[in-house]
Formats: structure tokens, sequence, C-alpha cells
């Protein structure tokens, strides 16, 4: 086991990653301004539908996201460099982490990835060549790099991967419903939108997308198979690019074969100038038990989560509930209609509620069909009619469909929403059982 873990390999592979990685997180970091990402999600709301529980995190007054997320893009760049590495990374993962976790109104399983990215980056020594860390203190400069640091990298990747592919053995996705409807918003793509419409396509893309998912780490871990999963990949990625329009996570997974190829390879080809370490050395740690303990928590979390949807009353295709954090990625198309009524607590009749007054236009189209997210809506309406005066309870008619269905009633809509406790780990009752078959046109 020593030898497996703390065996010395030449670092070339992750101090390009360093590289990458810094650029691409700056990207992330510059871009949200520049897209209006970063105004419509965290900016524009009154208020932002923050993980339950986390209600301590809140956007910045005024403009102060806008400096929030350009700081956050400098420390992007000074990763990049390598510039007070471990500091510059560790800022950057806790800024990050911070901007996930107090919205989910534009929640997705990239950003999620790059969170726990971001956090792996901080144990790693990617900044001992090829860094102004490692010029200006040449005693931290160092050609190897023990192997865990590549393992925990490829492990995770691994991880997400195989339960993005096996998320998507269910009947919608294997007869092509699901490909089928995402590309039917892609018809005025230039070019490729017409070819986007075929049947055999639809089908190519569902089978693709869960043998990709299944078999690419293999493929890049057997030398005989690496440059047909990398260009495979290559492939896959720009086409999800294109057509998906995901931003830095098409990139970011192709950079992933920088733990795969030689160091040989990449010195030659990037880094010419780098010695090639041999050696070999088994050097272990004092902090050995500590590290295991940690990366074996760590890694026991990570497996386990995605699990976790098992242990609910009923089908997360139709209750969410452990949908988050379990990489449940491009894997279903929903519509929903949602009509909320408040009544007041000392009498009188179930009035029709205008709540689109408290959302942005984007949290519109997300809140409908999330039950932690129309919990969450309750809990606002409660509270603005608070402000007035008024006690009430708040009740919601959610109608649902799935993967092109008919739409069925969500929410039972004699419950009063607002006096419910939310649970994350635990079904909640006023859900609506899913019918049998609520994914049927």
């Amino acid at each position: 086991m020593d030898k497996f873990l703390f065996k010395h390999i030449d670092n070339t592979g992750l101090v390009l990653w360093r590289v990458v990685f810094g650029a691409l997180i700056a990207i992330e970091a510059f871009g949200a301004i520049a897209t209006g990402w970063l105004r419509r999600t965290l900016i524009e709301p009154t208020f932002t539908f923050n993980f339950i529980g986390l209600d301590f995190l809140q956007p910045l007054p005024g403009n102060g996201m806008y400096y929030y997320f350009v700081l956050m893009g400098i420390f992007g760049l000074l990763v990049l460099v390598g510039y007070k590495y471990r500091f510059s990374m560790a800022c950057y993962a806790l800024m990050w982490s911070c901007v996930y976790l107090m919205q989910k109104t534009s929640y997705n399983n990239h950003y999620y990835l790059m969170m726990l990215l971001c956090w792996l980056m901080v144990f790693l020594p990617a900044n001992r060549w090829f860094s102004l860390d490692a010029k200006l203190n040449p005693a931290l400069k160092s050609p190897s790099v023990p192997r865990w640091t590549y393992l925990v990298v490829i492990f995770q990747v691994w991880i997400v991967y195989t339960y993005a592919s096996v998320a998507k053995w269910y009947p919608d996705w294997l007869d092509a419903t699901v490909t089928e409807l995402f590309m039917k918003g892609k018809a005025d793509y230039w070019l490729i939108g017409p070819l986007l419409q075929l049947d055999w396509v639809h089908w190519a893309i569902a089978y693709v997308g869960i043998f990709f998912d299944l078999l690419i780490v293999p493929l890049m871990l057997w030398r005989r198979t690496r440059l047909l999963g990398f260009i495979v990949s290559v492939f896959f990625h720009l086409f999800n690019s294109i057509v998906f329009q995901i931003g830095i996570f098409p990139y970011m997974s192709m950079a992933f074969a920088l733990f795969f190829f030689s160091s040989e390879i990449l010195q030659k080809r990037f880094l010419p100038k780098k010695p090639l370490y041999t050696a070999g050395e088994v050097k272990v740690p004092n902090y050995k038990p500590l590290l295991i303990s940690v990366f074996s928590i760590f890694f026991i979390v990570q497996i386990g989560l995605p699990l976790r949807h098992w242990a609910f009353k009923d089908d997360v295709l139709w209750t969410e509930e452990g949908h988050r954090l379990s990489w449940r990625m491009m894997l279903r198309s929903k519509g929903a209609s949602l009509i909320v009524y408040t009544k007041d607590k000392n009498g009188g009749e179930r009035k029709v509620y205008p709540y689109q007054k408290l959302l942005s236009k984007k949290q519109r189209r997300s809140v409908k069909s999330k039950p932690d997210m129309l919990w969450r809506l309750a809990q606002e309406v409660k509270k603005a009619e608070a402000e007035e005066g008024r006690d009430v309870q708040v009740f919601m008619d959610v109608k649902l469909k799935v993967n092109g269905g008919v739409y069925h009633q969500f929410i039972k809509p004699d419950v009063d929403i607002a006096a419910q406790d939310w649970h994350p780990l635990k079904h909640h009752e006023w859900l609506e059982p899913s019918p049998a078959d609520y994914h049927k046109k």
C-alpha cells in the first residue's frame, strides 16, 4: 500500500493541470460577469434559493458580488501562475463554495464538480514546478509528487462518470425519448440544427452518452486504448460544448487527460526544459494516517451520496429527493404549472397569490418542479404576507409532466406547505405519489 500510494512519480501532468485549471476557473469567474450570469443569478433576485439550512449565505448588497467575482478571477489567475498557490486555491475554493451553496436557480453538477476539484487542489502540491512559488523559493522546487496526488483526481472523475452512466439506465433514456426532447430545442442551430432532429441521431446521443460515461476512464487508464479514449473524449466534449453550451466543463473534462498520459509525452510536448523524474522513491510522510483518514471519509461520502435516493419512499425522477449532488446529469425533461394560494388563518377564502413578483425571470423557470425550491417559496410568501400584517397558510397547486408525458398533480393541494418542516434525508408526504404511468406520453 505504501508503494502504491507514496511512490514518487513525475509531476508534469499535475503541473500542467494546475495551469489549465487556473485558467478555467478564472474564465468561470470573469465569464459570469461578462455573460450576465452573475446579474441574473445573484443580483437581480430579491432572494436566492440557498441550500436549505445555509440561510446565512446571502449575496453581497449593491455591486458587491461584482467585486467578489473579480477577486475570485484574480485568485484563479494566481493559481494559473502558481503564486501563493495554496492560499489562492483555498480562497477560490471557499468563495466558489459560497456561490454554489447560496443559490440553486443555476444548479448543475458541473458547478458541484468544480467545487470538489477546487478543494482537492488545495491539498495537491501542484506548484512545485513551472510556478512563481518555485521560482521565488527554490527549496520548494521538485520534479515529482507522490502517486496519491494523481489517484484522488482520477478516482473522483471515475465516480462522476460512472454514476452519470448508471443514472441513464432507465426506459425514457434507453428509448431515446429524453434526447429527442433535448434536441427539439436545438432545431434553429446553424448548420447542425436539422441534423439534430434525425431519429438516428437521438439514439446515437443516448447510447454514446451511456457508454462514454461508463468506459472513458478505463479507456484512458489502459495504455493501448488511451489515444482512442482521448480522441473520443475530445469529440464528445466539443459536441456537448457546441450543442448544450455548458461553459468550461467540456474543456475541464478534456484536460483530465493530463492525469492519464505518460509524463514522457507531456514533458516533451509542453515542458521540454523540465527534467523527467524516474527515480521512483517511496517516501511515506508522517501525516499518512491523517491523509488516509481524510480521503477515505471523503470518498465514502462521494460514493454514498448518489445512492441515497434508494432510501427514499418514491422515485427520484418524480420527487427529486436525492437528485442533487448525485451526478444525475442531463437526465430528464420536466414541465410544470404552479398556482399559489394563501388563506388568512383568521378566516376568509383562499386567494391566488401573485408569487411571480417575488421571483426573477430565471427563478420562475426553475422553481415549479423542485420540491425544495417550492418549499422555500412558500416560506417567502408567508414572510411577505406577515410583513403586511397577515398570518396566512400557503397552498400550492402544482402539476408536473416528465419527459413529454401528461400532467399529473405533484403536490397535495390541501397541505399548508409553509407549515411543513424540511427534512433533507426523509420523504415529504405532501408530495403526491408518483403515478404508475407518469412518464408515458
